[in-house]
């Protein structure tokens, strides 16, 4: 198996007209969450992957489970709980080049997940791991369970690859703090944004933002930029990748969790760092071109054509 990940995914309503959510009338549902928007994403290039979660025995945990399903990702160790409910959220488009988005999700059953949800035989039969800081901020219990997956993973010599995905709404700032520097000490892979190497370090300038990720036990770091790609650095090379054309952007959300899978398919492809990268850079264009979370996800072919040079043929195999 491919990649493992673990998280909460929820049904979000997105409003039909533009402007204030108070004067939404028509909601479209849609299923979404960082970690299966990833998982998604890797599937549709062809990988295996897997889902560990809990969502509520209710129509939205059906929904949910039923659609992730369908995309190819297993779910055989995702649970539905009788004791909390499915967690919502609203997305609010307020204009074209700015969405809110709106958490309905305290309390929700994947916030009740704990080590007796993770089944480590099952845990081992994938190569990578991949974790954000969402997890963790979801609950104390939840806390406690993605450090210990991670030491356990790690100790059987899987690696995990760390999006700190910052969620400030979500939980106190130093225990945020001192919880994603703590994963990043057990990550092998980290991609930070600004906006997290900000929190994280005080420090916006990309170049130092991995140089301290790396001084942390990090073998490799890709510090997102949005429109204008991405840094990348390890031991032995660093450099800057972008999307081969610009796009126009109507809806930035999952830009990153597309980015992931393509970063992550490239590694299983076995390509560079730096060509990897650029494939991610043009999965996460993609994914803003169409409304919606997992919609603009490209397959092998869609990815091919879209980035359409000389080289392609060395970025998918």
């Amino acid at each position: 198996m491919d990649v493992l990940s673990i998280g909460e995914t929820m049904v979000v309503f997105s409003p039909e007209e533009e402007g204030p959510m108070r004067y939404a009338s028509n909601y479209r549902a849609r299923v979404a969450g960082a970690e299966t928007n990833t998982l998604i994403g890797l599937a549709r290039l062809g990988h295996m992957t897997g889902w560990i979660s809990k969502l509520g025995d209710d129509e939205f945990g059906h929904k949910i489970q039923s659609f992730v399903r369908g995309e190819g990702v297993d779910v055989s160790q995702v649970k539905l709980s009788e004791k909390a409910e499915t967690g919502i959220f609203f997305k609010e488009k307020v204009k074209d080049d700015l969405t809110r988005v709106h958490y309905y999700r305290k309390g929700s059953a994947a916030s009740l997940m704990d080590m007796s949800d993770i089944n480590m035989g099952y845990v081992e039969q994938f190569n990578y791991l991949y974790v954000t800081g969402i997890t963790p901020a979801l609950s104390e219990s939840c806390r406690s369970m993605i450090i210990t997956l991670m030491e356990k993973a790690k100790q059987a010599g899987i690696i995990i690859i760390f999006d700190p995905n910052l969620r400030k709404k979500l939980w106190e700032e130093q225990v945020a703090r001192d919880t994603l520097l703590r994963m990043i000490s057990l990550s092998d892979i980290v991609l930070p944004g600004i906006t997290e190497g900000a929190f994280l370090f005080e420090e916006e300038d990309e170049v130092l933002i991995a140089q301290k990720i790396l001084s942390l036990g990090a073998k490799k770091v890709v510090v997102k930029l949005g429109e204008k790609g991405a840094y990348y650095q390890s031991e032995t090379e660093s450099g800057y990748a972008h999307a081969v054309k610009t796009v126009i952007v109507k809806d930035p959300v999952g830009a990153g969790d597309g980015f992931a899978a393509g970063f992550i398919s490239g590694l299983l492809h076995s390509q560079s760092l730096s060509v990897a990268v650029e494939q991610a850079c043009n999965v996460g264009a993609m994914v803003t071109t169409v409304n919606g979370d997992v919609e603009g996800l490209p397959n092998k072919k869609e990815l091919k054509e879209f980035m359409n040079q000389e080289k392609q043929t060395d970025v998918i195999r």
